[in-house]
């Protein structure tokens, strides 16, 4: 028989138990849905390494809790710059280098509802404004079915969208390249393409649809498709950005205008 202060201190120990199980069961179902720590959407995972004596800052220079998508901005970790050299994301006569570039790293919605935790490959001076618009797109639960940069396609910008990939910079392959490389949004870090699948572009130089589909294919109420007036649109004009800044079709795509020009003149992203 348990008596008086001995029955206290049980009962206060099993209370401790229950909440610290609770807790746990809450972090092991917030990362089982991100993909910090999950490789379900066949993407690795989102790295944590930071070169030495950077330290990581958020957008706007608030903490991470009171922007939406608790986004992180920082340096182009050095293992990541390996691989986007490696890989031809970036190359020699690319109009920006690592200086230039920023690692955004912020939560999304998917498709089914789970959350996931994305990385974006942006120029210092438009990543704050990628960081907003990804943030409001997920508070008010627009989906993003994955977003991992690109080099973790062998930066194969086809592979990216046939996996309806959504990303940012990528210098591209020459024989991926749509625009003069100096020109090119994508090339300079200032251009974003999401949910492809959903939202694809018109290639003039084989007249067909890239990555599926054609226009007929994009309904009035699909989930993750971009149309005039739907809530990305109006986020990023709002933010002074261009939806499809091309001659056809290219649903996907916002920028900061063609030729690349800067967005904004200073930012958290910048030094």
């Amino acid at each position: 028989m348990i008596r008086g202060g001995s029955r206290k201190v049980v009962w206060g120990a099993v209370v401790a138990a229950l909440a610290l199980g609770l807790l746990m069961i809450g972090v092991l179902g917030y990362v089982g849905s991100s993909d910090t720590a999950s490789v379900d959407d066949g993407a690795a995972p989102v790295e944590q390494e930071v070169p030495g004596g950077d330290s990581s800052s958020t957008a706007a220079g608030e903490p991470p809790a009171t922007r939406p998508g608790n986004p992180v901005i920082r340096p182009i970790p050095d293992k990541q710059w390996q691989r986007m050299v490696n890989t031809g994301t970036w190359r020699p006569g690319c109009p920006v280098g690592r200086a230039q570039l920023r690692r955004l790293e912020i939560d999304h919605v998917r498709f089914d509802g789970s959350l996931g935790r994305g990385v974006i490959v942006a120029h210092r001076d438009s990543v704050d404004d990628l960081a907003l618009a990804l943030g409001e797109l997920l508070r008010q639960g627009f989906p993003i079915e994955r977003m991992i940069p690109v080099e973790r396609f062998g930066g194969d910008v086809n592979a990216s969208l046939a996996a309806n990939n959504t990303s940012a910079f990528n210098c591209r392959r020459p024989g991926q390249i749509n625009a003069p490389v100096d020109k090119s949004p994508h090339a300079n870090g200032r251009a974003i393409d999401i949910n492809p699948v959903q939202n694809p572009w018109r290639d003039p130089r084989c007249r067909c649809w890239n990555p599926v589909g054609d226009r007929s294919t994009r309904t009035k109420q699909g989930p993750g498709v971009i149309r005039a007036g739907s809530l990305p649109v109006e986020v990023f004009q709002g933010l002074g950005w261009i939806w499809q800044n091309i001659d056809v079709a290219d649903y996907m795509h916002f920028d900061t205008g063609y030729p690349s020009r800067p967005r904004t003149p200073a930012g958290t992203g910048m030094e």
